[in-house]
């Protein structure tokens, strides 16, 4: 059995997760810019004049700078995907460890009353001790009632290896709790480091490419979103043009509507790595947080989402549905029909709608199928 010392210990160390479990939890989301590349340069028009400039035709370096902008953010998206994920599982093993600190308290108070009773029941022992059983009959002045209190001390007997069992059992049972907490405390910490060592990656990547931007001219600035604007809408183009929404009719489920409705009226809201809402929002934090709204919960990131719901065919896809954008599936949008999505895009930007073909399609899931 053991001591008092290592008891006592299980109270501290429920105390101790209880608190240390409301400190862990912290604010923290996923994304990925348009990948396709842009169309080929144009070349300025001939007698162009300093006097009357056009405007400037996507040189090499803003194609670099573009590219580089893209790999920054998509490497921040990941790392957000890496956060949320930690979070989520942080969020459940804290979850574990206060119900584990409420099942030793609990013990502990079971297990105090069990040594008293117990202890009740070794001093009556005691006190009717001393003399066998033939003597006491012997010496009775009435042999059927000592035969009746035999059958009582016999039930008493029984009662207390009862007991005894029962209080072997609940020391057990804390022995146990407290190898759990100690392994859900452990997980804990791994998954906080984790959330640092992403928060740190996000944090880095987002500061080099709003360095990158910084050092553009005014005019260098808005060529490079023209930019991004027509490699989204050649991107859109092509998609469309391969036909895979001919015969597309698939209507939105009631939920359905209702994740469209709730993700389309977050649009201006911005984007914010880790966000959930209610007043910015991540690529996940949206398409969880709309079916949500409907009625139906969905995994945190994009890439649980991609490995948990059931995969439709592109040509089926309804509104409602949830596109998985990239190879590592590091971008989600809400489908809203039309070959139109609704998504918060990445740092800088807010909730928008866009083709949904502008980013290279993983494929598309369907909640609450």
């Amino acid at each position: 059995m053991a001591s008092g010392t290592t008891r006592g210990g299980l109270i501290a160390a429920a105390v101790t997760v209880v608190c240390a479990v409301t400190v862990l939890a912290a604010p923290g989301t996923a994304w990925a810019s348009p990948n396709p590349a842009p169309s080929a340069s144009a070349t300025p028009a001939p007698g162009t004049t300093p006097t009357a400039p056009t405007a400037p035709a996507p040189s090499k370096d803003l194609q670099a700078v573009r590219a580089q902008l893209d790999t920054l953010y998509h490497d921040a998206a990941v790392a957000t995907d890496a956060y949320n994920a930690a979070e989520e599982a942080a969020k459940k093993q804290s979850a574990a460890l206060v119900e584990l600190a409420r099942k030793i308290v609990k013990g502990r108070e079971r297990l105090a009353e069990l040594k008293t009773r117990a202890g009740a029941a070794a001093a009556a022992q005691y006190r009717t001790g001393g003399l066998p059983d033939e003597a006491h009959l012997l010496l009775s002045d009435d042999p059927q009632e000592f035969l009746d209190g035999t059958g009582r001390v016999l039930q008493g007997q029984k009662a207390t290896k009862g007991l005894l069992a029962e209080l072997t059992q609940t020391q057990q049972d804390l022995e146990q709790y407290a190898k759990d907490a100690s392994v859900q405390w452990q997980k804990l910490e791994a998954n906080r480091k984790a959330k640092a060592k992403a928060q740190k990656r996000i944090e880095q990547q987002i500061a080099a490419a709003e360095e990158l931007e910084s050092q553009l001219e005014k005019q260098e600035k808005e060529r490079l979103a023209q930019l991004e604007q027509e490699a989204a809408r050649q991107a859109q183009t092509a998609w469309l043009d391969t036909g895979v929404l001919k015969g597309a009719q698939g209507k939105a489920t009631t939920q359905g509507a209702k994740a469209v409705r709730f993700a389309t009226a977050q649009m201006g809201k911005p984007y914010e790595w880790g966000a959930e809402g209610p007043k910015t929002f991540d690529c996940s934090g949206l398409t969880s947080q709309a079916w949500a709204h409907a009625g139906v919960p969905v995994p945190r990131t994009s890439q649980e989402q991609w490995k948990q719901l059931p995969h439709v065919a592109v040509e089926d896809m309804r509104p409602g549905d949830l596109i998985i954008y990239f190879k590592d599936a590091s971008h989600v949008a809400l489908y809203v029909g039309d070959g139109t999505i609704v998504h918060a895009p990445r740092p800088g930007r807010t909730v928008t709608l866009a083709g949904a073909g502008s980013m290279p399609i993983l494929g598309v899931v369907r909640p609450g199928a």
